[in-house]
């Protein structure tokens, strides 16, 4: 594979930075929190295992990340604006529409387009994400503190230890993250969840303690267009990502999908 260029585009004020790879039926890709476009997917092998599957693959790094603008306002990253972003990010590729997969606090922005959007995407991927896109509004807010802490050792607690060291390891702006995190905890009520009517796949791992069932999350779905629910065998939030059972779940999804 040739090397991956990054572009770049303005959504007003923001710009933001995203990948556009192969041919084919387009794939946009959302990172998860304190993530971006390479450490989500192209390092995992997503971008080389949906290109060879024929796919266009493209991948946006979210407001406050990656090669993106980075914002300090909390409000500036409410849900809504971010899965926005990735409609602004179809527009200026020219796609009325595309499938969109995302991971984790991707998965949440996905979800909130698919809802809002419904008729820009095709079918809706939301891993790392289950019943907490209801039952509570994302990742805690006291992970703001261990992004503020002034290093890693200062942070005892144990989920927001975890998500310090990711930020430390993907070189990521601490206090623009810390604000997305006050700002991105939306939820969607069970009765919102009813109104996607996109084919949806959500997949969670059987040893992740921060997503939430995938099985109960699904079951919101009216019977006639029912989501997928898949379980990641043996895999945490971390390591679910880049699994191959994953992949070739999303493979098949993206196949047979109306």
């Amino acid at each position: 594979m040739s090397e991956i260029v990054t572009r770049r585009f303005n959504a007003g004020p923001v710009e933001l930075a995203y990948i556009d790879e192969g041919d084919g039926e387009p794939i946009v890709l959302v990172h998860g929190f304190a993530s971006n476009k390479e450490v989500n997917w192209v390092y995992p092998g997503w971008v080389t295992t949906l290109r060879r599957a024929g796919r266009r693959t493209i991948a946006l790094d979210n407001r406050g990340h990656g090669a993106s603008t980075k914002l300090y306002d909390p409000a500036l990253y409410h849900t809504d604006l971010m899965a926005d972003d990735i409609r602004a990010l179809l527009d200026h590729l020219g796609l009325a529409r595309a499938d969109v997969m995302g991971y984790s606090m991707g998965a949440r922005n996905t979800a909130f387009l698919a809802r809002a959007h419904g008729e820009r995407v095709r079918c809706a991927i939301l891993g790392g994400l289950g019943i907490h896109l209801v039952e509570d509004g994302g990742l805690p807010g006291s992970i703001a503190a261990a992004l503020e802490a002034p290093s890693v050792e200062d942070v005892t607690d144990p989920q927001g230890r975890m998500f310090r060291a990711f930020a430390d390891q993907t070189k990521s702006d601490r206090l623009a993250l810390a604000a997305c995190i006050r700002g991105s905890r939306q939820s969607l009520s069970p009765s919102e969840v009813a109104q996607i009517a996109v084919p949806m796949l959500i997949a969670v791992g059987t040893e992740d303690n921060i997503a939430g069932s995938p099985h109960e999350l699904a079951a919101l779905v009216p019977g006639a267009r029912a989501a997928r629910a898949l379980d990641i065998p043996g895999r945490d939030h971390m390591l679910s990502v880049g699994d191959g059972v994953f992949k070739e779940a999303v493979l098949r999804f993206l196949k047979e999908r109306p």
